[in-house]
């Protein structure tokens, strides 16, 4: 039998977060949002060059929301079991294999292909680089993936400004300009992916794993059911109403206000930006002073905002909406971490799940609310979704994982 030498027997752990790695992952999934975000972006030109009806259009949301939240829960069960360190860089080669399918698509077949191409290349990035980060942040959980957070929703919010400053001026080929983005990414996540490789070896074996996470592991199988049922429902509850304000947002303030196209936008970006802010403070509150208080404020504590939206002056819509883009959006980092500590040893099927099952309201949210519009007014919907945090209320029945940072 061999004799184990002092660090195979011990392997070394990440001592603190590992900035360089949390900024690269990060960084990545700012561009992986912001070429899903072109997509959406340039509608309505593919609107008019295709013909397309508006039933077309949302089939495309759907090829793209189904396949990047269908297959990531399976990526990430897959990845528990099997770690594939360049996965990273392999999903982003499939997102550029979608661009250069959308840049020279000449018909809606093709139009589909694309979105379906991009959508799974997503679905393989984002349990496997949220992985990461939780492998790189040194123990602070919250903190790392709210730092990958906020790259994403910083890509949301620039895809679109980038798609109408390159893309609708001159054309569908010049989506090829973002294929520059996708190869970025590409080197980013091969190096990433090398130091993942590196450093699987220093992770503990599962059984360590297991009676680090002694406590949430004796909870009942119940209250894990329980506790996982109530996050899907704040999930629920954040992506509904994050979806009735990007999608529905601008119609609203030119609807009820009559305000201009670039008046409207110029709203939408500040909700947007108020998001990415919000992101990078969620976790490291939560690594502070626990994930139910932040999950409780974050969800709940956007409810007099949203419920006094509906009835405010277009200045006060602009100051609410920033308040509650804030509030609302530093809950995600502390959901994805309670449910990891509420499943040890699950990270990447948690990832997977709680972000496929993210991606998934969001484009049924955009259905639903988009066909309540039609039948109602948009002013209805907003009154209607101002409700949604309410359900914030279900986080009294979370359990304690006694593990908050």
């Amino acid at each position: 039998m061999a004799v184990l030498s002092e660090n195979e027997a011990n392997p070394p752990r990440v001592a603190g977060p590992v900035m360089a790695i949390l900024l690269a992952v990060s960084f990545s999934h700012l561009l992986n949002d912001t070429i899903q975000a072109v997509i959406p972006a340039i509608y309505p030109l593919l609107k008019e060059s295709f013909s397309l009806t508006f039933g077309q259009v949302g089939l495309i949301t759907l090829t793209f929301q189904l396949t990047a939240s269908i297959f990531q829960p399976l990526v990430g069960l897959y990845a528990d079991h099997n770690p594939v360190p360049y996965s990273l860089a392999a999903g982003m080669g499939i997102t550029l294999i979608g661009l250069i399918v959308l840049a020279v698509a000449g018909s809606f077949g093709w139009l589909l292909v694309a979105a379906g191409f991009v959508g799974l290349g997503s679905s393989i990035f984002h349990p496997e680089a949220s992985r990461v980060a939780r492998m790189a942040s040194g123990g602070l959980h919250g903190f790392a993936q709210s730092l990958f957070q906020v790259g994403g929703n910083a890509g949301s919010s620039f895809g679109p400004l980038l798609a109408a400053a390159i893309v609708v001026p001159h054309g569908q080929k010049h989506v090829a300009w973002f294929i520059i983005a996708a190869l970025a990414g590409i080197i980013i996540l091969t190096r990433v992916g090398g130091w993942y490789k590196a450093h699987l070896a220093a992770l503990p074996p599962k059984s360590a794993q297991s009676k680090s996470h002694l406590s949430a592991d004796r909870l009942p199988r119940r209250k894990v059911i329980q506790g996982v049922a109530v996050l899907m429902v704040l999930i629920f509850s954040k992506y509904f109403y994050l979806a009735c304000m990007s999608s529905y947002f601008t119609f609203y303030l030119i609807h009820k206000f009559d305000a201009s196209i670039q008046t409207s936008q110029v709203f939408l970006f500040l909700f947007l930006f108020s998001v990415a802010l919000g992101t990078i403070i969620g976790g490291p509150v939560g690594d502070r002073y626990g994930r139910k208080m932040v999950i409780w404020i974050s969800i709940l504590g956007a409810a007099p905002f949203a419920l006094l939206l509906p009835h405010a002056s277009l200045v006060w819509v602009g100051v609410l909406s920033v308040a509650i883009g804030l509030i609302l959006a530093s809950a995600f980092s502390a959901i994805l971490v309670y449910a990891q500590e509420l499943m040890p040893g699950r990270v990447g099927l948690v990832a997977g799940l709680f972000f496929g099952f993210a991606f998934g309201m969001g484009g049924v949210g955009s259905a639903v609310l988009g066909e309540l519009a039609d039948r109602t007014s948009i002013e209805y919907v907003f009154y209607l979704c101002g409700f949604l945090p309410l359900l914030g209320l279900f986080a009294f029945f979370l359990p304690n994982t006694r593990r908050t940072s």
